[in-house]
């Protein structure tokens, strides 16, 4: 494992990844860039429901995307489920600003594996050109999902937790912020999505964890290794 600027370089079921703290990973040997959990649409399905919240999130995420494009280079982008959060967030200035932000970057390659609100949502529209795919995605040696289930044909990938690290300092101050969990079997990406809730995970011991604190990478796996093994609570 090593830092190079703003993101770790971690090895991963042999594999070298990016870790960045716009909550991405890149996976260098397929030019991959691998988000989890947009949640597009979160704030106008808010909005519809009559609950006052910025307009502006998703716009905020698709810069946010487009800024790894460039720095990574990616042949492909692949959203591990939960690309759209409900029918009611398909507006239609969302559903504009992604396709204007597809038509910006239409040389690459989209790829969204299912997740359980992609069932409620529904697939995106066909001009965004994305291909959906089931659970698990077999792409040796990873096996990429939504749900952070354990397969046979590979390492999990998945997302679906919005997993988060609960730190506590000298003081007893405590800050819960977002991270990369990986265990022996299965890793869980942070979501994407700027307007998401997140869930404060237990690692079991030796797995890895990178909490996202401001534009920084940082690992704490000893900090937070228990004794127990890990129980992650599913969350919708």
């Amino acid at each position: 494992m090593s830092h190079m600027s703003d993101k770790i370089i971690f090895s991963l079921a042999g594999e070298e990844v990016w870790l960045f703290p716009e909550r991405a990973l890149f996976w260098k040997n397929a030019a991959a860039l691998v988000i989890a959990d947009p949640h597009i649409g979160k704030a106008g399905a808010f909005r519809a429901a009559a609950i006052a919240v910025p307009e502006d999130t998703t716009i905020a995420d698709l810069d946010r995307l487009s800024r790894l494009v460039v720095r990574c280079n990616p042949r492909v982008i692949i959203i591990l489920g939960d690309l759209l959060h409900a029918r009611s967030g398909r507006t239609a200035l969302t559903l504009a600003t992604v396709a204007a932000w597809r038509a910006r970057h239409a040389d690459l390659d989209l790829i969204l594996v299912r997740g359980n609100h992609d069932a409620r949502a529904g697939d995106p529209p066909e001009t965004w050109g994305i291909t959906c795919v089931d659970e698990p995605c077999s792409m040796p040696p990873f096996a990429l999902c939504h749900h952070p289930d354990i397969h046979t044909n590979g390492y999990t990938l998945a997302g679906h937790l919005h997993p988060a690290a609960r730190l506590t300092g000298a003081g007893k101050q405590r800050i819960t912020l977002p991270c990369f969990w990986f265990g022996a079997q299965i890793g869980v990406l942070p979501a994407f999505g700027g307007f998401t809730g997140a869930k404060v995970i237990t690692p079991a011991p030796g797995d890895h964890v990178f909490v996202i604190a401001d534009d920084t990478v940082i690992a704490v796996s000893d900090a937070l290794s228990g004794t127990a093994p890990a129980q992650p609570a599913s969350r919708e």
